[in-house]
């Protein structure tokens, strides 16, 4: 029951972060700066919730999710970009454990459950905002990594990375934003082959589980 109720803050999180607060920014309700410090403390801080009975990790995620949060907020006052990298860098880290700690309830076991239905979900969701943040972190070490984009990337975010990255793993191809260097290249076909690959070990997953669960009773 308490996995259950963790995966539902996660997805809570993750749906408020991929679809409230992009509409937000696009009504200009507030400024850059500010709307980039609100999208991962929301993240961070629900997220971290989320985490609760891995035992360390869960400590480690929290101390993340605590310098990801203050890191965004001296961003957002500073002009300097290395505090916006780091942030990037510590929500990085935070989503790479929320990855590890979520696959390891939903990749592994023979039973059914809207849990682990909700925990499969969510993971993919934390995919695409994983490799969002890492083509952020790609231009900002590498500007003209990417093009087509609408804003100027100076600030290192903007809501066009996940719109980005969803398209690329769900292999959609617009065409209206494109990589350039060869590591934001890499990073897109890894991004894509590895969509791929999720769904239809889910989706296997699921059926074997079903198919056990049915013979057992």
């Amino acid at each position: 029951m308490q996995q259950q109720k963790n995966f539902t803050w996660l997805l809570s999180a993750l749906l408020v972060f991929l679809v409230v607060v992009p509409i937000a920014e696009d009504l200009g309700i507030f400024s850059g700066r500010i709307m980039r410090v609100l999208m991962f403390s929301w993240l961070l801080a629900f997220g971290v919730w989320s985490l609760r009975g891995f035992g360390k990790l869960f400590h480690i995620g929290m101390g993340l999710a605590i310098v990801g949060i203050a890191l965004s907020i001296l961003s957002a006052q500073l002009p300097d970009h290395s505090y916006v990298l780091a942030s990037f860098v510590a929500a990085f880290g935070f989503l790479l454990l929320a990855v590890w700690c979520t696959g390891s309830q939903v990749l592994i076991g023979n039973e059914i459950s809207a849990n682990r239905v909700i925990g499969a979900v969510s993971l993919y969701l934390l995919l695409g905002v994983l490799w969002a943040v890492a083509y952020a972190v790609i231009e900002m070490l590498a500007p003209g990594s990417f093009t087509g984009f609408s804003k100027a990337l100076s600030q290192g975010w903007s809501s066009e990375w996940l719109y980005f990255s969803f398209v690329t793993m769900t292999t959609l191809g617009y065409g209206d934003l494109s990589p350039l260097s060869a590591s934001a290249r890499t990073f897109a076909y890894m991004q894509a082959i590895f969509g791929q690959f999720y769904i239809a070990i889910l989706v296997a997953g699921l059926v074997s589980a079903y198919i056990a669960e049915r013979s057992r009773s």
